[in-house]
C-alpha cells in the first residue's frame, strides 16, 4: 500500500498521456513477476521489498475505473463500476479456496509432492504460481481490448470549445479548461475522495479485526472459528457481492442516485456493526448462519458506499484528467489502507484487555470504535462537506 500510495498519481498521469490500456497491461505483468517472487521469498525483508515493488508498479484499479467510465454511457456506468467492484467479490470466493487447498501441498498431497522437495521449501509457491498464471492469461487477453482515452470524437472538451467558438469567445473556453487543470481545486472530486478514503480505512480495519475476532477464543469475546470457517464465510459473502453488484445495485442507483443510497447504507451499517458482539452468544449451525447473514449484509452495504463514491469521482472530472483523478484517489486510499491493519489489530488487542469493563466491555468497544469511523464517513457525505458536480448544458448534450 505504501508503494501504491507513492506511485498512483504518477501512473494515473501516465494513463492520461499514453492511454489506459498500456498502464493496465504493465500493472498485470507486475503481478505476474512480483507475486511469483513473493512466494519465493527466503526472508522477511525480501518479502517486504517485493510487496513494495508490486504496489509501486501495480496501479490497476485507477485506470480500470477510468476505462470503465469511458467505455459506457452515463446511464450504464453504475453497472460497469459495479462489475469492477464485483471483482473483489470474485477474489473473496476464489482467493480463500486457492490459499486453503493449494498451500503446503507436501502436507496435503504427499503422493504428488514429495517431502524435502522444492514444494516443501516454498510451501506457498503453488497458490501464488496459479494466481500468476491466471494474471498472465489476463495480460495476454488485454492486448485485444480497445483503448478508450481517444475513443470519444465528441468529448466534453470538444463541445466546450465548439460553444466558445460559436460565441466568439475562444479565449474563455481555453480559460475554462486551464481553470479545471488543477484537480486539487476541484472540490466535487476532492470532497468525494475524503469519505472514500475513510470508508477504505474502515474496510481494511474491519477485514483485519473480523478474521482475528472470529478465530479468537470465546473467553475473549471471539467465535473460536478455524481459519477454514473464516474462509468459508468470506467466500459466501463474496459470492453474494457478485450477485448484488451485477443484478441489484445498478437498478437501485438509477432510482435513488449514488450518494443517497450510499448515505442510507452507511446509516444501516452502524446498528449492524454494533450487533456483532452478540453473535458470540450463539453456537453451532445458528452461529454459522447468523454470522454469514451479517457478513453478507455488511459487505453489501460497504460496497454500495464505495461504488457510489467512485461514480461521483469519475463524473466530477473530464476525460483528459480522469486517470490523474483516479491516481489521486488511489494515492490517498492506499495511505489510509496502509494504516488499517495495524489500527484494527491494535483496537482488537485493546478491547480484549477490557473484557470486564463496565462501559462497552470487550469487543463491544472494538465495534463501537469502528462505528465512530463509520459515523465520520457518513458525516462527510453530507453538505457542506460533499459537493456533487452539477450537470451543465454541455454535459447533458454529451
Amino acid at each position: 500500500m505504501l508503494g501504491r500510495c507513492l506511485t498512483s498519481l504518477f501512473w494515473g498521469t501516465i494513463a492520461d498521456r499514453i492511454g489506459r490500456k498500456p498502464v493496465i497491461i504493465i500493472s498485470i505483468i507486475s503481478v505476474v513477476i512480483f507475486n511469483t517472487l513473493f512466494a519465493l521469498s527466503t526472508s522477511f525483508w525480501m518479502a517486504l521489498i517485493v510487496r513494495f515493488l508490486l504496489g509501486s508498479l501495480n496501479c490497476l484499479i485507477g485506470p480500470v475505473k477510468a476505462y470503465t467510465t469511458e467505455l459506457l454511457r452515463e446511464e450504464h456506468q453504475a453497472l460497469g463500476l459495479s462489475t469492477v467492484s464485483s471483482a473483489w467479490g470474485v477474489g473473496l470466493v476464489i482467493g480463500p479456496a486457492l490459499g486453503g487447498y493449494l498451500s503446503k501441498p507436501v502436507e496435503k498431497y504427499p503422493q504428488i509432492f514429495p517431502k524435502d522437495s522444492f514444494w516443501d521449501k516454498f510451501p506457498y509457491f503453488l497458490p501464488s504460481f496459479v494466481m500468476s498464471a491466471l494474471a498472465f492469461v489476463v495480460a495476454i487477453g488485454c492486448i485485444w481490448i480497445p483503448e478508450t482515452l481517444h475513443k470519444h470524437n465528441c468529448s466534453d472538451e470538444s463541445i466546450d470549445d465548439a460553444k466558445a467558438l460559436e460565441n466568439g469567445s475562444s479565449g474563455g473556453g481555453i480559460e475554462k479548461i486551464q481553470k479545471n487543470e488543477n484537480l486539487f481545486l476541484n472540490w466535487p472530486l476532492m470532497s468525494s475522495i475524503i469519505p472514500y478514503c475513510i470508508f477504505s480505512l474502515l474496510e481494511v480495519a474491519y477485514l483485519e479485526v473480523f478474521s482475528l475476532w472470529a478465530v479468537s477464543p470465546q473467553r475473549l469475546g471471539g467465535l473460536n472459528f478455524t481459519t477454514d470457517d473464516v474462509g468459508n464465510v468470506l467466500s459466501i459473502s463474496g459470492l453474494s457481492l457478485i450477485i448484488y453488484q451485477i443484478g441489484i445495485y445498478p437498478s437501485v442507483e438509477k432510482a435513488t442516485g449514488p450518494i443517497s443510497v450510499a448515505r442510507v447504507s452507511s446509516i444501516l451499517t452502524i446498528p449492524l456493526l454494533q450487533s456483532y458482539p452478540f453473535i458470540a452468544l450463539l453456537s453451532g449451525l445458528a452461529l454459522y448462519i447468523v454470522l454469514s447473514m451479517f457478513s453478507i449484509l455488511r459487505n453489501i452495504l460497504s460496497i454500495t458506499i464505495t461504488t457510489g463514491l467512485i461514480l461521483l469521482q469519475n463524473r466530477a472530472v473530464k476525460q483528459h484528467q480522469r486517470g490523474a483523478a483516479n491516481g489521486i484517489a488511489m494515492t490517498c486510499m492506499s495511505l489510509f489502507n496502509a494504516i488499517g491493519p495495524a489500527a484494527g489489530g491494535t483496537i482488537l488487542t485493546w478491547s480484549q484487555k477490557r473484557m470486564n469493563a463496565s462501559f462497552l466491555p470487550g469487543t463491544h468497544m472494538m465495534f463501537f470504535v469502528l462505528n465512530l469511523v463509520e459515523a465520520l464517513g457518513l458525516l462527510m457525505m453530507f453538505k457542506p462537506f460533499l459537493v456533487e458536480k452539477k450537470k451543465t448544458d454541455t454535459d447533458q448534450l454529451h
